[in-house]
């Protein structure tokens, strides 16, 4: 694993954060979602995600959103339909939201260049 993950829940608002430092791999992205899984971070408590992928170098091809998207198939069981906001500074992380939204009929993905905007889309 290239990137260290800082996972929080903010009981208020019911929104599991996580945050990515480091490289971020297609790896990376499915494995840290495997720990929250593992580790029980998802309750029925959560109302939805934040990414916050600012503080990393994104080591992912677009072409890659495939992979990431079979992933978030392989587990709508366990995301619902719970929205999933990504903070991102780099453009090309803008475009991988947006496949994967496109690819995943009704999964509610979408980039955000701020928390504050990410927040009120999540829990609207």
């Amino acid at each position: 694993m290239n990137t260290q993950n800082q996972y929080e829940f903010d009981e208020f608002s019911g929104i599991l954060y996580i945050n990515y430092i480091g490289e971020l791999t297609v790896s990376d992205i499915c494995s840290s979602w495997e720990y929250a899984f593992e580790n029980n971070l998802i309750t029925k408590e959560v109302k939805g995600f934040i990414l916050d992928h600012r503080n990393t170098i994104l080591n992912i091809n677009t072409s890659d959103y495939l992979e990431i998207t079979c992933f978030y198939k392989n587990n709508k069981e366990i995301f619902g339909n719970l929205k999933i906001g990504t903070i991102t500074e780099d453009p090309k992380g803008v475009v991988i939201a947006i496949l994967i939204e496109s690819e995943v009929n009704g999964f509610p993905i979408k980039p955000f260049a701020t928390v504050g905007h990410a927040v009120n889309w999540v829990l609207s």
